[in-house]
């Protein structure tokens, strides 16, 4: 037979935080080092698809206006 509603949401919340206790947590120090090296890299990626967009433009272009 199945459970009652409460019990079974109450069931839930309990494992939930039952599992959330075995989480290990990243340090502050941790976390402050990995968001730089994602800013960095999606930076360094962003000025290279930039660069890479501008020189097939002006190729384009320049096949472009040849016909």
């Amino acid at each position: 037979m199945k459970k009652n509603i409460f019990k079974r949401v109450r069931d839930y919340l309990v494992e939930i935080r039952s599992e959330i206790k075995k989480v290990t947590w990243p340090t502050k120090l941790e976390v402050q080092k990995t968001s730089i090296a994602v800013i960095v890299s999606s930076l360094i990626f962003g000025v290279y698809l930039f660069a890479v967009d501008k020189f097939f433009g002006i190729i384009i272009q320049n096949i472009m206006n040849a016909f």
